[in-house]
């Protein structure tokens, strides 16, 4: 509502007789606003109450890994052995991404 009062632009909706241009006009528009802001707040608070809740519960978000610790740990050595990159995207069945990614994380736990 700010900027279209620096615009000097006054909301008419006829459905609803909102007319920005009078007091009464104003007032429920701010009224309608601080109720939605405060219907925002109050779900927000109810989302995060469910993901705490979800994850007491022993929900575990995010995606799965495509490696289990051992197939990482694989990797690693044949890469180290000479293995080629394309080699070990198509052994399992990664990305390009998903195999550097992997190999770079030993690298930084390794320094």
């Amino acid at each position: 509502m700010n900027s279209l009062e620096k615009k000097q632009v006054k909301l008419n909706v006829l459905d609803q007789q909102i007319d920005t241009s009078t007091p009464s006009g104003r007032l429920l528009v701010t009224m309608l606003g601080s109720i939605a802001e405060f219907e925002n707040d109050l779900r927000k608070d109810r989302q995060m109450d469910g993901i705490a809740h979800a994850r007491n519960s022993g929900v575990k978000f995010g995606r799965k890994k495509s490696l289990s610790d051992e197939q990482v740990q694989e990797m690693r050595q044949k890469r180290s052995e000479g293995l080629k990159i394309k080699d070990l995207m198509t052994h399992y069945a990664l990305s390009k991404a998903s195999v550097y990614r992997a190999l770079d994380l030993h690298q930084i736990l390794q320094k």
